[in-house]
């Protein structure tokens, strides 16, 4: 039986990196100055006063120390609290597609493959600038790829949806040789006037290259043993922003047009669910956690990453065990798992075994188990 493997990940950062403290510089500054505006209206009773953040409370609820982004001044400037990022002409290359090219390359490069070898690609992400045409086919004309390309969105579970669509590609026969790309300017959607959430997202775009092994010259490849797909509709995290908003105008830029979540909720259903998929998956393949070398878990909260680990294993996981980019990185939604497989991978040894888990809105949960081979 032909086998799937990854060949080659990339990883675009964008280059400004913004800290906590710089964060909570500008939205208690935001803070002080809404007060202030609105002391009146606080003083009757009619507003609620909004309360300071503290690199500390970021911290202790996240463990997210800064974010790389797309654009920081728009972001710290309290009369905006907004990335700026500049519409481009149709004739340009869109920001999306320019970060999913820079990924995508260092993925081709370490899979030793050039355009003329992938036969699809996929985009996988939660925030895509526009409905069509397709991010997906906008980079593979930039990169001169033919075959076709398609855009999907599973939110937080792009990566491991998008990992199983092609690996179904691949033994359907319909693929040799797949590229996927998350591109996620997450900062976009973020509420940066939130203190519970106004810490969360960051920026970055993951590539992964995904083909049959007898196109592969890979010599470190991994093996795609096991993939299972979960999702359950929930409304603990959401974003109603769409084209449809423009047809009833007294929601424009109502706070649901941005990210919001119930995050205590969130964690409470979402942990169980997750730990269970990565067990169910070990013991269709008749194994148990203690064959699992490494967790590449979605980074978007290191406690929850912490209790489904602890969940999996029986224990306590050391940080060889589930590594974390998001005290640099942040939540990057779909791009999160990518980011961590892409960093902490190259140690392994042949035959360890490994699981790409992602999870968020939907709710969706993707588990991919892997073998170094």
């Amino acid at each position: 039986m032909k086998k799937v493997l990854i060949s080659g990940t990339g990883l675009f950062t964008p280059p400004y990196s913004i800290s906590n403290e710089e964060l909570v510089e500008s939205f208690n500054a935001w803070v002080e100055k809404y007060n202030r505006e609105n002391a009146e209206a606080i003083e009757k009773g009619e507003l609620e006063p909004r309360q300071p953040s503290s690199v500390e409370f970021i911290e202790k609820a996240s463990g997210i120390k800064s974010r790389y982004v797309m654009n920081k001044d728009g972001i710290l400037d309290i009369e905006r609290m907004c990335p700026f990022i500049p519409e481009r002409s149709n004739d340009e290359l869109s920001i999306l597609a320019e970060m999913g090219v820079n990924a995508a390359r260092e993925a081709l490069e370490r899979a030793g493959k050039t355009a003329a070898d992938i036969d699809a690609v996929l985009v996988a992400c939660s925030n895509l600038q526009r409905a069509y045409p397709a991010i997906s086919i906008e980079i593979q004309n930039a990169l001169g790829i033919e075959g076709f390309a398609f855009d999907m969105n599973v939110a937080c579970s792009s990566a491991t949806f998008g990992l199983q669509t092609a690996d179904s590609l691949i033994r359907s026969g319909a693929a040799r040789t797949v590229l996927m790309v998350n591109p996620e300017i997450c900062t976009g959607h973020l509420n940066f006037r939130d203190r519970d959430s106004h810490f969360i997202f960051g920026d970055a775009c993951t590539a992964v290259v995904i083909e049959s092994d007898e196109t592969c010259t890979n010599e470190r490849p991994l093996e795609i043993v096991a993939t299972e797909l979960k999702t359950r509709f929930s409304n603990n995290i959401r974003n109603n922003f769409g084209f449809l908003n423009r047809c009833d105008e007294s929601g424009i830029g109502k706070p649901d047009k941005l990210f919001v979540q119930e995050g205590r909720k969130v964690f409470k259903e979402v942990v169980p669910m997750v730990s269970r998929m990565i067990l169910d998956v070990l013991d269709k393949q008749s194994m148990t956690a203690g064959d699992i070398r490494r967790l590449w878990l979605h980074q978007a909260n290191i406690n929850m990453n912490q209790l489904i680990a602890r969940k999996v294993l029986g224990r306590d996981a050391t940080d060889d065990e589930a590594p974390t980019a998001l005290d640099r990185y942040a939540n990057t939604s779909s791009a999160g798992s990518i980011i961590a497989f892409h960093l902490f991978r190259d140690d392994l040894n042949p035959g360890d075994m490994g699981v790409i888990c992602s999870f968020g809105a939907g709710y969706s949960a993707g588990v991919v188990l892997v073998r170094q081979l």
